[in-house]
């Protein structure tokens, strides 16, 4: 029988329910490898808090909207840790995104000034430039795999955000073919039996090298840029300024980034960038292609208020584009399931929960759940429109958390929103990607919530002269 600490219970409190289909030695594994976004959907009709097992680990799985929002909003007690966050250190170190409780503080008041509002016209047009470069390359008919193009945009952006230059392109391909090694190989290794990981196999070797190649890569950026600073206001340059004020509790060897912290961070925002950015695009091509009735709206409103390529400042008029963004973030949330450790005996959902405890909590399970979103598995845009005789949540409602809550919600939010709106609603302006006949179009895996497979043909759009109504308009 396993002990208190290793079941997370505390001793005569209620046991929290095992999910049933465990096998012995490697418990539910297999379902999770087997079809895990189902796997974990399926837990919810089992009770708030859910137990399983990965081989001797034991996780709990939080089922509900609110007590994942105690979690997440409480990340005192329910701190960044558990087996995913174990092996993102192995490429992130301890940056923003997987630094604990008692060191996030000082790294978010260091980076805030990079992605300050007053900071993202700037950031935009950096982006609408390599937006265009892109899609400006497509030939008409041509057939596309998009979750490349998309993440080819969404790398280039952020490289020319990040470094005021464009990364030449073979150096810039090689950081996008290790991001997807490292997405692949994480999930594998978050599941699989740490003496598996440890094996001299070919997918190991390739995950490791991936890594060390990519930190590399960054590493030389910014020792270089160390080495000849210039008067670039790009992103890494206020990471590299950035101090905190001297009355600060932190020590005076604390109070800027050191080269290795620049490190963790960028490959963070590299990670974050390409992988999020990319598969939100590339679901909203896709969704939008098979419901007509939307693209043709979606249409008519980028080409009302779009003249070539979009700027921030078109992004207030395009209400539709807003919330295919939100919708998609809905239905394919990038992180469709993230892990916390739970740092000190707590209550939650009326059991106790003891120190050390794996809680998951898992995004795409929460915006699946049909007592939160009216049918959950439905691409409708709309339900993010104001009010109009159904009853709506909001994007802050607690059953809509793509982008987290609380302290650790992602610093990025805002930069990512513009980037995908532009990218939009540009390529909406000038093409329609056609879908392929083909299986059905599903994603990756519960880690990188990318399409895939997912290759359509681009079409230049011949877009309808305005009238001289319309015009004056």
């Amino acid at each position: 029988m396993p002990s208190t600490r290793e079941s997370g219970l505390a001793t005569g409190a209620a046991p929290v329910p095992a999910a049933p289909g465990g096998w012995p030695l490697i418990g539910h594994t297999a379902a999770m490898l087997r079809n895990p976004l189902t796997f974990i959907n399926s837990l919810a009709d089992h009770g708030d808090l859910v137990r399983i097992r990965f081989g001797p680990v034991q996780l709990v799985v939080v089922c509900s909207p609110d007590l994942t929002r105690q979690v997440l909003m409480n990340d005192r007690v329910f701190d960044k840790g558990g087996p995913l966050y174990d092996r993102a250190r192995d490429l992130l170190g301890d940056g923003l995104g997987t630094c604990r409780h008692d060191e996030h503080r000082r790294q978010r008041r260091l980076i805030q000034p990079a992605f300050h509002h007053s900071r993202i016209p700037g950031y935009a047009q950096a982006m609408s430039e390599q937006i265009e470069a892109v899609v400006g390359a497509w030939e008409d008919g041509h057939v596309i795999d998009v979750r490349s193009q998309m993440q080819l945009i969404s790398a280039r952006a952020l490289m020319a955000t990040m470094f005021s230059a464009s990364m030449p392109a073979d150096l810039l391909q090689q950081a996008v073919d290790d991001v997807n090694v490292f997405i692949a190989g994480v999930y594998r290794n978050t599941i699989s039996p740490a003496v598996l990981n440890r094996l001299p196999i070919p997918a190991n070797r390739r995950y490791r090298q991936a890594i060390g190649r990519l930190r590399s890569t960054i590493a030389d950026i910014i020792t270089e840029r160390r080495a000849h600073p210039g008067d670039e206001d790009d992103l890494l340059s206020v990471l590299q300024r950035a101090e905190l004020d001297a009355d600060d509790e932190t020590s005076a060897d604390r109070r800027r980034f050191s080269d290795s912290e620049l490190c963790d961070q960028v490959v963070l925002f590299l990670l974050a960038g390409s992988e999020s950015t990319s598969t939100t695009l590339a679901w909203s091509f896709h969704l939008v292609a098979e419901h007509p009735a939307i693209r043709d709206r979606w249409y008519a409103e980028v080409d009302s208020v779009v003249q070539g390529a979009a700027t921030i400042e078109d992004l207030p008029e395009l209400p539709l584009t807003g919330h295919i963004i939100t919708e998609c973030l809905r239905l394919y949330a990038p992180a469709g399931m993230v892990t916390r450790t739970t740092m000190a005996d707590t209550e939650l959902g009326g059991y106790r929960i003891t120190a050390g405890t794996s809680l998951i909590i898992s995004p795409h399970l929460i915006h699946h759940r049909p007592e939160v979103h009216q049918q959950p598995e439905a691409f409708d845009p709309d339900r993010w429109s104001a009010p109009s005789g159904r009853a709506r949540p909001g994007p802050t409602h607690e059953g809509y958390i793509p982008f987290g809550a609380g302290a650790r919600r992602c610093i990025g939010e805002q930069f990512a929103v513009t980037e995908i709106a532009l990218a939009l609603a540009t390529i909406a302006a000038r093409w329609e990607l056609q879908p392929l006949p083909g299986p059905a179009i599903e994603p990756s895996s519960i880690f990188g919530m990318h399409p895939k497979g997912l290759r359509m043909r681009a079409r230049a759009r011949v877009v309808p002269a305005l009238n001289p109504a319309e015009q004056s308009a």
